[in-house]
Order: C-alpha cells, then structure tokens, then sequence
C-alpha cells in the first residue's frame, strides 16, 4: 500500500502546471484578446466611414434632384445648411458658379460631417442645369 501512494505522489507532482507557466499562458491570452479586439474595432469603425460615405452620397444626389425638379432661378454665389438623411445630421455646401453657356449654371454639392471641431468632406457632386427651367 505505501508503495501505491508513493507512486501518486510522483505522479501528482509532475502532473501540474506551475504558476509561472500559468502567468505566461494569461498573458498570451490577453495579447492575442486585444489584437482580436482592434481588429473588430477597425472593422466596425470601416463600417461606420462607408455608412456615412453612402448617406453622404445619397444626400447629394437627393439636394442635386431637388433643384433639378424646382425649377427656380440658380443666383450665384455659395450657401450651406444641415441635411438630414437616415438619422444622420450633415453639413452641405452649395456652391453655383457661371458656366460660359449664359443660360447655364454649374451647381457644386460637397456633404460634410462635424464632429469634435473637425469637418470632414463625405461626398461632392456636381451638375449642370438651366437658369430659368
């Protein structure tokens, strides 16, 4: 019988992992955790740029229809507002400038986004429409 228990003994002794070993292994983890981490948080971050980007881009091309189908007079000159789309508040810019063509006025739309003092340009368009539609 004590020959029994002093094989288990040998056996228990080898059989662990030392604290040591432990340490290394938790530190692997948690290395290997936060990269897994700002890899997720760049692809979330990517996800959120190409929303803003189509919003952007679907505002434009949404403000661009508007004068199309206004059929206003286009004054020279630069003017900016808020343009909401899809829960998002953006900034655009409307810049209509003369073209050679007198009967023609070149409209410019840049969309921009404001955060944290910062203005970021998300979409510029462009069209040429009649003055007197």
């Amino acid at each position: 019988m004590r020959a029994d228990a002093a094989r288990w003994r040998a056996i228990d002794r080898g059989a662990g992992f030392t604290l040591l070993e432990v340490l290394v292994a938790l530190v692997i983890i948690g290395v290997a955790l936060a990269a897994a981490m700002r890899g997720a948080m760049a692809l979330t971050n990517a996800a959120e740029d190409a929303r803003l980007k189509l919003l952007a881009s679907l505002t434009a091309e949404n403000r661009l229809l508007e004068l199309r189908l206004a059929r206003q007079r286009l004054d020279l000159g630069q003017s900016a507002s808020e343009c909401d789309n899809g829960g998002v508040t953006l900034a655009c810019e409307q810049i209509v400038k003369s073209t050679p063509n007198p009967f023609f006025r070149r409209v410019e739309l840049r969309v921009f986004t404001e955060s944290g003092g910062t203005r970021r340009q998300l979409a510029e368009m462009m069209t040429v429409l009649p003055t007197n539609q």
